[in-house]
């Protein structure tokens, strides 16, 4: 294999790590549920996409098509937004509040019923 090729793919598996990573400490450190959905879903899409980008510029060098990390990388894009989207409908439904912190003096609303 050509070595910009594996360079290539190595800074994009990289790259997805550091989206990855990014994504574990924003689901760890963030305050709030609705954060902590937003933060693993947007860095999760990236990461996986690095992955399989470079997954797939490895395949084309082995003569392969790649179908496979296509259509994967394909439905990743499509389920990962979906699947956020109806988990903030569910807690919007089920009224979830929100868990940040409560700065000091301030009141928290209470909810009735």
């Amino acid at each position: 294999m050509h070595p910009v090729i594996e360079w290539l793919a190595a800074a994009l598996i990289l790259i997805a790590a550091f989206f990855l990573l990014v994504g574990a400490i924003g689901l760890l450190r963030l305050p709030d549920f609705y954060m902590r959905l937003h933060a693993p879903t947007k860095a999760s899409t990236l990461g996986v996409g690095g992955v399989l980008i470079a997954s797939m510029l490895v395949a084309a060098v082995q003569d392969r098509a790649g179908v496979a990390e296509l259509l994967i990388t394909l439905f990743v894009f499509i389920t990962a937004p979906v699947s956020a989207n109806l988990m903030a409908q569910a807690a919007l439904h089920l009224q979830l509040a929100s868990r940040a912190p409560v700065p000091p003096g301030a009141v928290p609303e209470r909810r009735e019923g």
